[in-house]
């Protein structure tokens, strides 16, 4: 049995434990606010960015001269995107983009292609060094406040890379908050726009509402458009910058995703430390019980061989 000052000690550490778990809850949950404002305030652009793109290439001839837009028939290369965090302490937010990165890889290589990544967060780029894959490319030192300037960084290398034909098709993976307890992640494929597709929980339902058209866009799609300037220079244009929104959604997404991950994780861990606490105390009466039993022991004991 431990010792009285030994049961101090460790409840001592456990409450210092518990006290920084309760500030690291704190401040995630104060965050946690202005990330959600940010990702809901993009999330209707995004989706009609998504729309718009798709409105645009549907009704231009001669879509495949725009190099953004042409269809490898030989899939090659795949370029796979994981967005992950700075930090730790957040449960299984980084592992769960690193599980179905891996899975991806696999699929490609699968598929005869061989699959090239592209990591943001240092928690990604760790995990993927640990285990031996080669990085095309790592974005680091923002995940937690990400700005439009990062995503627009990622966004043209990931785009001059496919149209150099470096890659042949480019994939993102990431995680979509839901609320601070809910994270799902999803995978979306951005280049080629043919391809576009989000897959992940949720994302059936997403997309149903985006496709749900309202009486204006019904008579839209019917009419006869004309564009200015040419349709080709203006798809060539807003394919680039439909990919960096689709990459700054992500980014946003998985800040708010790992803010709501951290939260819930430092208050299960805090309300472990309080449960621990509790077992230590019970621990330490037991043993001041125990000692203070062995005392009276001793002077009944010396008490009996005096007399």
């Amino acid at each position: 049995m431990a010792t009285l000052k030994e049961v101090k000690g460790r409840i001592a550490s456990i409450k210092n434990i518990e006290k920084i778990t309760r500030a690291m809850e704190m401040v995630a949950a104060a965050r946690l606010r202005r990330s959600e404002q940010r990702i809901e305030d993009l999330r209707p652009y995004a989706e009609g960015m998504r729309k718009l793109t798709r409105i645009a290439s549907a009704n231009i001839t001669g879509v495949p001269r725009i190099p953004v837009l042409i269809e490898r028939e030989n899939v090659q290369r795949v370029g796979i995107v994981l967005v992950t965090g700075d930090r730790g302490l957040a449960g299984a937010f980084n592992s769960n983009i690193i599980r179905e990165g891996m899975r991806t890889a696999a699929r490609v290589r699968g598929e005869g292609a061989e699959p090239v990544f592209f990591v943001v967060g240092r928690k990604g780029v760790s995990a993927l060094t640990f285990r031996k894959q080669e990085l095309s490319a790592s974005y680091v030192g923002f995940t937690d406040r990400p700005a439009f300037a990062n995503a627009r960084e990622i966004g043209e290398e990931l785009t001059a890379r496919y149209v150099d034909e470096d890659l042949d098709r480019v994939e993102l993976i990431y995680n979509r908050f839901v609320s601070p307890l809910t994270q799902h992640v999803w995978r979306q494929t951005l280049l080629p726009l043919q391809q576009a597709e989000v897959i992940g929980e949720g994302a059936a339902e997403e997309r149903a509402g985006e496709e749900e058209e309202t009486d204006a866009e019904r008579a839209q799609s019917k009419s006869e458009w004309s564009y200015e300037p040419d349709p080709e220079e203006l798809l060539a244009r807003l394919i680039p910058e439909y990919v960096t929104i689709s990459v700054f959604r992500a980014l946003l997404e998985s800040a708010a995703s790992e803010l709501g991950a951290r939260m819930t994780a430092m208050r299960n861990a805090a309300e472990n430390a309080e449960t621990i606490m509790d077992d230590l105390t019970l621990e330490m009466n037991r043993v001041r019980q125990a000692e203070i039993t062995q005392e009276i022991l001793e002077v009944v004991g010396g008490a009996e061989a005096l007399g």
